[in-house]
C-alpha cells in the first residue's frame, strides 16, 4: 500500500456496532502486519450516547478476544469527517441516510455499508434491539474480511 487508508466506522450511537468494527479491524490489520497502513476510528450519527463508553455486551466480546477498548468514548460524526477519512462505513441503511444528512453529498464515493464488501449486501442488525451481539460480531467479521480484501486488491 502506498498511502495510509483512513477508515471511519459509523452507527447510531457509537457504543455497539461501530466501535466493535473499529477495534476488531484494528486488531485484524495488526495481526496481518498492516497496522501502519491504516488509520481507524468510529463515530455516531446521533448525540444520545456522546461521551459514553462502549456498551457492556460489546466490551464483553472485545475483552474475550483480548482487545482493549477501555479508552473509547462515543463521538459524533461531523461534516469534517468526510474530508478526513477515505471511507465512511455505516452498518445499516439508516446509518447511511444519517451520514449523508450530516456530511452532505457523497461526491467522492466514500460512503458504504460494511456488508457491501461481501456477497451478503445487507444491513448489520443493531444488537441494542436484537440483543444478539454474537450475530453482530459474526456479521462484522464477515464485513471486515471483505473490506480488507477489497482494499488490498484495489
Amino acid at each position: 500500500m502506498i498511502k495510509m487508508i483512513k477508515i471511519l466506522f459509523v452507527c447510531h450511537g457509537n457504543i455497539c456496532r461501530s466501535p466493535m468494527a473499529e477495534y476488531l479491524f484494528k486488531d485484524y490489520v495488526l495481526k496481518k502486519g498492516k497496522s501502519n497502513d491504516f488509520y481507524i476510528e468510529s463515530r455516531a450519527t446521533s448525540t444520545e450516547e456522546i461521551g459514553n463508553p462502549i456498551y457492556s455486551m460489546t466490551k464483553k466480546i472485545l475483552d474475550s478476544l483480548n482487545i482493549d477498548s477501555s479508552n473509547k468514548r462515543a463521538r459524533e460524526l461531523t461534516s469534517f469527517d468526510y474530508l478526513k477519512f477515505d471511507y465512511l462505513i455505516g452498518m445499516d441503511e439508516n446509518n447511511i441516510k444519517n451520514i449523508l444528512r450530516i456530511v452532505g453529498n457523497d461526491y467522492d464515493h466514500k460512503i458504504y455499508k460494511l456488508l457491501d464488501f461481501t456477497p451478503l449486501k445487507r444491513d448489520i442488525l443493531d444488537p441494542w434491539y436484537t440483543r444478539n451481539f454474537k450475530e453482530t460480531y459474526e456479521d462484522i467479521m464477515i464485513g471486515l474480511n471483505g473490506l480488507y480484501n477489497y482494499l488490498i486488491n484495489k
